[in-house]
């Protein structure tokens, strides 16, 4: 895996023009964060060695590298699922790659359907937790100790001090950023309204198809995370009415703006921390 690791980091290494300090996953729909970045690098996953291709509706299926709000970002514009075939060692991979590469924090976004009903179509969720409710782990196998720990701590996945910097960069903007208790589960199938009334039971908030496995390895690999979910829909039993990707693209749409401005939000202040550290 290290060997793989540093064959992918000398690729990308050959590309950049800066070193990255921030990694970006934009889930469905939301990968027009990417086109916010100046100075913009692209490289297609097809041609970094190691990685696989992205094949959902709504990801671009490249990187993006450059300036975003002062900070170097290295950006992932679609990512993989589990449910796509690839075992969680492919998944993470880009994770691994990043860390590699230099960054120390990451901001992983997705579209999550909407379990708590005090959600809405619409909101911006800032993940305070996650459940892993799909029976993998990506660390499953033997641990390679250049890589992390064997028990990895998962008691604080989502750093405070980025939670703190989104609740301010969403105060300062008058969003009405909601928290939540995230869920992955594996899909491709929605879940059935018995599935999300049991979700809703152990605590969740809001249920996908990602994330998790991207959180762990980032743990794992000593990477401070944030998270936000998109919710795109209430999920299944919720509103009478069947769910569809289409659905999903449509309302991370419609969010888009608020997203954008948000996230620069975060990075702005963020940079500005570690400036006075």
């Amino acid at each position: 895996m290290k060997v793989q690791i540093e064959q992918a980091a000398r690729y990308i290494n050959r590309i950049l023009l800066k070193t990255p300090k921030v990694g970006l996953i934009l889930g469905s729909g939301l990968g027009v964060l990417a086109d916010e970045i100046k100075d913009p690098v692209q490289i297609s996953y097809s041609d970094i060695p190691g990685f696989p291709t992205s094949t959902v509706e709504g990801h671009a299926g490249q990187l993006v590298c450059g300036t975003l709000e002062g900070l170097n970002v290295i950006a992932m514009q679609g990512r993989f699922h589990f449910y796509e075939g690839y075992t969680l060692d492919k998944v993470t991979f880009p994770i691994r790659v990043m860390k590699e590469l230099g960054i120390d924090a990451l901001i992983v976004t997705n579209a999550a359907g909407g379990v708590n009903t005090n959600l809405e179509p619409g909101d911006l969720m800032l993940i305070t937790d996650h459940i892993n409710n799909a029976g993998q782990n990506p660390l499953i196998g033997p641990n390679d100790t250049e890589l992390g720990v064997r028990f990895p701590d998962m008691s604080t996945a989502y750093d405070g001090d980025l939670q703190s910097i989104a609740k301010r960069a969403a105060e300062r903007l008058d969003i009405a950023l909601k928290e939540g208790v995230y869920v992955w589960n594996s899909g491709p199938s929605y879940e059935t309204p018995a599935e999300v009334r049991m979700l809703r039971q152990i605590g969740g908030d809001a249920v996908g198809m990602s994330t998790v496995p991207e959180v762990i390895i980032a743990r794992h690999a000593e990477i401070k995370v944030l998270g936000i979910s998109c919710i795109s829909n209430m999920a299944a039993g919720i509103l009478d009415q069947p769910l569809t990707h289409d659905e999903v693209i449509e309302t991370t749409e419609k969010v888009k703006d608020n997203f954008l401005i948000f996230v620069k939000e975060i990075l702005s202040l963020y940079d500005q921390e570690k400036r006075t550290e």
